[in-house]
C-alpha cells in the first residue's frame, strides 16, 4: 500500500529582469488573471501572491516588479526593493529568463541569490523558438551560471510544462498545512485589482512613455450583492498628459474604461458600474505621500 505523501506548504518568489513573462506566468499556475500584462517591460509595480492549492502541496507565489539597475525615481527604488524584499523568508525561488535570451541583466539578478538558495530556473517563451536545436546549448550555458535545483524550459502561453515546474518546486517546500483557504487565489483585495486591471489598458492603449507617468486611485468602491460600483482616478504628471489620455471627445479614455470594466466583470463574477477621470499630479513618483496612498511602502 502506498503511503500516502505529507502535505507540503510554501512561498516561492518569482524574479528575473523585467518583461520575461513573470506575471503571464503566476496568471496561468493561478489559472485567471491576477497580475496585469502588456507588451512593456516594467508593467508590475507591486509584490503580489498568487496561490494554488492541489491535494498535497499548497503554493505561495510572490510576483514582484522585474529588477531594474537603475533607479530614476522614488517609485522605481520602491518597486526594485520590493523585488529584492521577496528573496528574503521565501522557501524557494524561481529564476524566470527567456529562451535564447541570457544577458548581463539576467546575471546581474543570480547574484542576488544566496549561493545555496533553492532555485529552479523557468525558461520561458520556448514557443516563440523556431529552431528547437539551439535550446540545449543555451540550457547547458545557463545550467552554469548557478546551481539551479532544476531547468525546466516552458510555455506561460500555452501552459507547456508548466505542471513540471510546480513538481521541481513542490520538492522543494518544507511539510506544512496550508496557509490560505483552498479557494483563495490571492491576498489583494478587489479594490487593488480593480486599479490593476485599469492601469493595464493604460499601458496597453497608451504612447510608449505615458503608461510609465501615470498611476491609478481607486476613490470608491461599493458593492451592492453581485454589483460593484467604482470610480477610479488615472493620475498623470504634466498636463499635457491629460488630453491624451482622455483623447478626441473623450474616445481614448472611454476605450480604457471599457475594457478595464469589462475586465473586472469576468474576475468579479458580477455588474461593475466604472466611472473613470483623468487628474494631474505633477511629481507623484517622487511624492511620497502619494506613493503610500497608492500602497508602495
Amino acid at each position: 500500500m502506498e503511503q500516502e505523501q505529507a502535505f507540503r506548504t510554501g512561498t516561492i518568489a518569482i524574479i528575473g529582469r523585467p518583461n520575461v513573462g513573470k506575471s503571464t506566468l503566476l496568471n496561468r499556475l493561478v489559472g485567471q488573471k491576477i497580475s496585469i500584462t502588456s507588451r512593456r517591460p516594467q508593467t508590475t509595480r507591486h509584490r503580489i501572491l498568487g496561490i494554488v492549492t492541489q491535494a498535497d502541496v499548497q503554493f505561495v507565489f510572490v510576483d514582484t516588479p522585474g529588477i531594474q539597475s537603475q533607479h530614476a525615481t522614488t517609485l522605481t527604488r520602491l518597486m526594485t526593493r520590493a523585488a529584492v524584499d521577496s528573496l528574503r523568508q521565501v522557501d524557494a525561488v524561481a529564476v524566470v529568463i527567456e529562451a535564447l535570451h541570457f544577458g548581463s541583466d539576467d546575471k546581474k539578478i543570480l547574484t542576488l541569490l544566496p549561493k545555496d538558495a533553492p532555485a529552479v530556473l523557468a525558461v520561458s517563451k520556448v514557443d516563440l523558438v523556431k529552431d528547437k536545436a539551439r535550446l540545449l546549448p543555451f540550457l547547458q550555458t545557463v545550467s552554469a551560471a548557478f546551481p539551479f535545483r532544476a531547468i525546466v524550459p516552458l510555455s506561460a502561453k500555452t501552459g507547456r510544462q508548466t505542471e513540471e515546474l510546480l513538481g521541481e518546486l513542490r520538492a522543494l517546500l518544507p511539510e506544512g498545512p496550508p496557509l490560505y483557504e483552498a479557494d483563495d487565489v490571492t491576498d489583494r483585495s478587489e479594490r487593488f485589482l480593480a486599479a490593476e486591471l485599469l492601469r493595464e489598458k493604460l499601458f496597453r492603449l497608451l504612447g510608449e512613455e505615458l503608461p510609465y507617468a501615470a498611476a491609478v486611485e481607486i476613490e470608491r468602491f461599493e458593492t451592492e450583492g453581485e454589483m460593484r460600483r467604482i470610480a477610479a482616478a488615472i493620475l498623470v504628471d504634466r498636463p499635457g498628459h491629460k488630453p491624451i489620455v482622455i483623447g478626441k471627445n473623450g474616445a481614448k479614455l472611454k476605450t480604457i474604461a471599457t475594457q478595464a470594466r469589462q475586465d473586472m466583470e469576468k474576475l468579479f463574477g458580477g455588474k461593475v458600474f466604472l466611472e473613470v477621470w483623468v487628474k494631474v499630479k505633477p511629481g507623484w513618483m517622487d511624492d511620497r505621500s502619494i506613493l503610500k496612498r497608492l500602497g508602495y511602502d
